[in-house]
């Protein structure tokens, strides 16, 4: 069995004439955390829709714990064990917390269609949602509309939506868009724990939740992976500096 949860090789991904992923070449270990980073049009979120099946690469092999999944349905994908969150928010607005991550979680629980049995009955599946609940730190809210819910509370619902079918695999784009620095702070601190044991590969533009939860960063720049290292080697490497690193590192000290 392979030791890779993700692999990506030579994946390309051509609209037209134009190329926009390269030849990229990704192997994410089972229970890593990667962090995507990349200037605007690198092909982040273009990586992320091959990898989830929103789009089928043009060339290459994307292998999810050894099974090649390129050109698979987003289901199909799911099915095997991967989950993705979006940079919109992507919940039930009228339904309340713990009706959102019930209805996530049904699927992974081995229920079919069944119009005569009421979901109250089902409680293993009730104590499992009231757990991820807790996970997320949304218990007070249990019941309250996600609509009503603040910017960062939606996020960690989303999160805890795209975990809640039990995937191995999750991939979380730009997570910690919009927040500030405490709501990022406390984001990156339930992050870390609902992924315990899990695969993470996250797309993300603050450098301080990059190098605060990566073990390892992908650094793609048009279309390519021109560094794949640990925190520190990628702050070090002059390619990556040039690129890309450098500017935005200035930016954000500026900013402090």
């Amino acid at each position: 069995m392979s030791e890779f949860a993700l692999e990506l090789n030579n994946v390309t991904k051509r609209f037209g004439k134009t190329e926009i992923i390269r030849g990229v070449n990704l192997a994410v270990r089972k229970g890593e955390r990667v962090a995507v980073i990349g200037p605007n049009g690198a092909g982040k979120s273009t990586l992320f829709n091959l990898i989830s099946g929103r789009f089928e690469p043009s060339g290459g092999d994307i292998r999810l714990n050894g099974e090649n999944v390129a050109g698979m349905r987003p289901y199909q994908i799911n099915r095997r064990g991967l989950a993705r969150s979006f940079q919109i928010t992507n919940i039930f607005p009228r339904l309340s917390v713990f009706e959102n991550l019930r209805a996530a979680a049904l699927y992974a629980s081995g229920q079919k269609y069944s119009f005569w049995r009421p979901l109250s009955a089902l409680t293993e599946l009730n104590d499992r949602t009231e757990a991820l609940m807790a996970s997320i730190e949304l218990k007070r809210r249990r019941d309250v509309a996600a609509t009503l819910l603040t910017y960062s509370e939606q996020r960690a619902l989303e999160i805890g939506i795209t975990i809640a079918g039990g995937a191995e695999v999750i991939l979380l784009d730009e997570p910690t868009a919009g927040m500030s620095h405490s709501e990022t702070d406390r984001f990156v601190h339930l992050i870390r724990n609902v992924t315990v044991g899990k695969t993470l590969l996250t797309v993300e533009h603050d450098m301080s939740v990059v190098f605060g939860l990566a073990d390892r960063i992908a650094v793609l720049v048009y279309g390519e992976v021109i560094a794949f290292d640990a925190p520190e080697r990628v702050r070090a490497d002059a390619r990556v500096r040039e690129a890309y690193l450098g500017a935005v590192l200035e930016a954000q000290e500026a900013t402090a």
